[in-house]
């Protein structure tokens, strides 16, 4: 799935992307930094792998970033609708 050169770039952009989308996101967040850094390190990973499926193969390019911030930002919303439905 990943090339070993790729999986530093998908966790620092991912990392950056879960703090673009949690100030992107309005209300407060169940989770502190850590929780949101992992969930934007999902978001990176989910985003490279539709990426991939869709036949975007850099992470060298801008599409890296957007959508990464977009799956950060899916996972965010979901992670608040669950942590929420516990409370």
């Amino acid at each position: 799935m990943f090339e070993s050169n790729n999986w530093l770039i998908v966790i620092v952009v991912g990392a950056i992307a879960g703090g673009i989308a949690k100030l992107l996101m309005p209300g407060k967040d169940p989770g502190g930094c850590i929780i949101t850094i992992l969930l934007g390190i999902a978001g990176g990973m989910l985003a490279y792998f539709i990426g991939q499926q869709l036949g975007f193969e850099s992470t060298n390019n801008g599409v890296a970033i957007i959508g990464s911030v977009i799956g950060a930002f899916i996972i965010l919303f979901i992670y608040r609708l669950i942590v929420r439905r516990r409370r």
